[in-house]
């Protein structure tokens, strides 16, 4: 008997075909699909009823079991190829069967990767994942764009700023298929919780989480607030991120990618076992006190040690925190989960967008002194090689590092300064935040 039927690919990737008559039917069927293309195909369908009952892609390639059953839905990946070859179908350019039509519409990009595919028994590996905070400029922008042309990865870009971050991505020449953007507030607590529940409704799995965003107010004299209340260096740059690795831990925990990652960025400034970490205001924790207190400012200090206000040690206690948790997540988590935690100094990017707030003689002359004087300057660019190589490289797998680049770019494993390697402040500074987040 010939029938008529419509296969469809949603906004979610998900394969759909309308129910036919029912009787016992087997058919294997390779679907390579193409994005927004439709294609008619002539096909001979026994009277029964289809179900797609397993998929898999691999290179572009859906491999579906149609089984007799009742409608079922299901998921594929990226789509590249249009070729399809299966004995049971035939194009009507190559049969003569006065048979019925078989349409296949893809309008979206699916979700990438599930599970490692299988095609004629070889494993091969799905596109990663990787959330990167921060991703609309500088470092940020500059690894997304580092890993999506590597075509080897989905970034999502988690932004204040959905319009500059599309802006951005399209300025860099990101492919739209390699990159997404959800938003996320830093300076709101509930906005990270929203960012996550988004997250998991996309249905991605999360391979790799970079913590990068930060914000630096130097000339500040007095603090402002994030939307819980907190000073808004500390609030963005570590409690935000705080309680966004330990809501996605879970997610990471359930990846099936080789090798899954949580990245926090570190910086020279927070390290006074070097000269650029000794410039004033040093940073320092001191005992805790004003963290402790609920860095309101109204009951306590808006600084971390207790002390009077500075934005620019603010920035700098930030990266200490940064730094601490990195560690206290690998001691924690690392041998159970083998969830890789690491943190970075990639090099003085002396001409990033961080820099917006300061003076204008400091703007103006921190790039040429950089890269003529301490010849530590780097080039957003190459910044950005270097984040991607600690998302990816193999070679960059060890958890519980502090990663940087000697002058000819080769990475090595730093040295913490003793403070931000101080494991008693790191189990207390993780215990006050999980507090002050909600997490305890």
């Amino acid at each position: 008997m010939v029938e008529t039927c419509a296969l469809t690919i949603n906004d979610h990737g998900a394969l759909n075909l309308a129910s036919i008559n029912r009787r016992p039917s087997f058919h294997q069927l390779s679907l390579p699909a193409k994005r927004s293309a439709s294609l008619a195909f002539t096909a001979f369908v026994p009277t029964c009823n289809l179900r797609l009952s397993s998929a898999s892609l691999v290179q572009g390639k859906v491999a579906c079991i149609v089984k007799e059953s009742a409608f079922l839905g299901s998921s594929i990946l990226e789509h590249h190829k249009s070729q399809f070859n299966a004995p049971v179908l035939r194009t009507k350019r190559e049969s003569n069967h006065s048979v019925g039509v078989v349409k296949a519409q893809t309008t979206a990009v699916a979700a990438p990767g599930l599970n490692q595919s299988t095609v004629h028994g070889k494993k091969v590996l799905r596109k990663g994942v990787v959330v990167i905070t921060g991703a609309s400029s500088g470092l940020g922008l500059a690894a997304a764009k580092a890993l999506a042309e590597t075509e080897k990865w989905h970034v999502v870009m988690a932004c204040r700023d959905f319009l500059k971050a599309e802006k951005a991505a399209q300025s860099a020449g990101m492919a739209k298929e390699n990159y997404s953007i959800m938003h996320l507030d830093l300076a709101s607590l509930d906005s990270v919780r929203q960012f996550v529940h988004g997250f998991r409704q996309s249905g991605r799995p999360l391979d790799v989480l970079v913590c990068n965003a930060a914000i630096y107010r130097p000339t500040a004299r007095t603090p402002t607030y994030t939307a819980d209340g907190y000073e808004m260096s500390v609030g963005v740059n570590h409690l935000g991120h705080f309680l966004l690795a330990n809501m996605l831990l879970d997610d990471l925990k359930k990846s099936d990618y080789p090798s899954r990652r949580l990245i926090i960025l570190g910086s020279i400034t927070g390290n006074t076992n070097t000269l650029a970490g000794n410039v004033p205001p040093k940073a320092g924790l001191g005992d805790l006190r004003g963290l402790a207190g609920g860095l309101d400012g109204r009951n306590s200090s808006a600084m971390i040690d207790g002390g009077a206000f500075d934005g620019a040690k603010a920035y700098k206690d930030s990266k200490i925190c940064n730094m601490l948790t990195m560690q206290e997540l690998h001691r924690r988590f690392h041998e159970d989960t083998g969830i890789t935690f690491a943190s970075l100094y990639p090099g003085c990017i002396a001409t990033t967008g961080l820099f917006r707030e300061h003076i204008p003689l400091f703007r103006l002359l921190f790039p040429p002194f950089q890269k003529f004087v301490t010849k530590g300057f780097v080039s957003e660019d190459e910044s950005g090689k270097r984040l991607a190589q600690v998302v990816g490289d193999t070679s960059l797998s060890k958890s519980g590092v502090y990663w940087s680049w000697n002058k000819n770019s080769a990475s090595f494993e730093n040295q913490l300064s003793e403070e931000a390697s101080d494991a008693v402040k790191a189990q207390k500074l993780w215990e006050i935040s999980e507090k002050m987040v909600g997490l305890a």
